[in-house]
């Protein structure tokens, strides 16, 4: 099962591509805002100061939360068999 902060920063990450997919392939400022927006986003929840950091945080605790998750899973097995 996904935790709310996942399913949020899922969410944020997958707007962020949309918005940069869009601004590249038409920039208008409407498309510039929502990239500023959904970039400024993702910073503050991963509490960076760009967004090759923000990305990488990202990455790096979604991967933590797949592990936390995995082992959580596999602890409840144990104890069930």
């Amino acid at each position: 099962m996904l935790l709310a902060a996942e399913k949020e920063l899922r969410a944020v990450l997958a707007r962020f591509a949309e918005a940069r997919f869009r601004h590249d392939l038409q920039p208008t400022g409407r498309s510039s805002r929502e990239l500023e927006e959904t970039s400024a986003r993702l910073c503050a929840m991963t509490g960076t100061a760009s967004v090759d950091q923000a990305l990488a945080a990202a990455d790096v605790l979604l991967q933590q939360l797949r592990a936390d998750r995995r082992a959580a899973t596999k602890a409840s097995r144990s104890l069930a068999a």
